[in-house]
């Protein structure tokens, strides 16, 4: 399987919003977290390995551009590496394709691509959460924090918040325990993500 660290070459030569590999990243500590959470509630049926996981949210949006059409994002990632001699297991791609089912039409099944669907979007609310606090830091952002934030339709507009809820019914995770997973996840990143 690709290294991280050949994972995240190929993520900054090919991408020029750090943006965008600071989600990546964000999704790659996320997918650790929930993994742990649900191996420690007894789940056997994980869908793959805790680094499978993690690369699948690390690499997911790597073919984010405006030149690939929205049915193959998610779809386009595995071609261009599979093409440069990487090895992506095929539950990754599975993952990474079901991240954007609505588009691609590759429906999320195991909990592996549940929990990237789910947890796409709570990343981006994790992050518009901690910007508009005075520090700017994730060390100060509450789970209480970030629920109330869920629950203000006004911000945050592009969250996708129907998906963050199905971390619920697929996942076996409340909305709250989701939340209080991603945000300790992205606080043990905090330096990498710049917050």
């Amino acid at each position: 399987m690709i290294s991280r660290q050949q994972a995240l070459e190929f993520l900054n030569k090919k991408i020029e919003n750090k943006n965008i590999i600071k989600h990546m990243i964000a999704c790659e500590s996320l997918m650790a977290g929930i993994y742990e959470a649900l191996a420690a509630k007894g789940e056997k049926d994980l869908g793959g390995t805790k680094e499978e996981w993690m690369m699948a949210g690390l690499l997911h949006d790597g073919d984010y551009y405006p030149e690939v059409p929205p049915e193959k994002q998610g779809v386009q990632i595995t071609q261009w590496l599979r093409e440069r001699g990487f090895e992506i297991p095929q539950n990754i791609t599975q993952t990474m394709a079901a991240h954007n089912w609505k588009n691609t039409g590759v429906e999320p099944q195991t909990k592996m691509d549940w929990a990237l669907f789910c947890g796409d979007s709570l990343t981006g609310l994790i992050v518009a959460a901690t910007l508009v606090l005075p520090t700017k830091k994730l060390v100060d952002l509450t789970v209480q924090g970030v629920l109330n934030r869920f629950k203000e339709k006004s911000f945050a507009r592009g969250t996708r918040r129907e998906d963050i809820t199905l971390c619920q019914e697929k996942l076996g995770l409340t909305l709250e325990e989701f939340i209080e997973i991603g945000l300790k996840a992205m606080k043990k990143i905090s330096k990498e993500l710049g917050l």
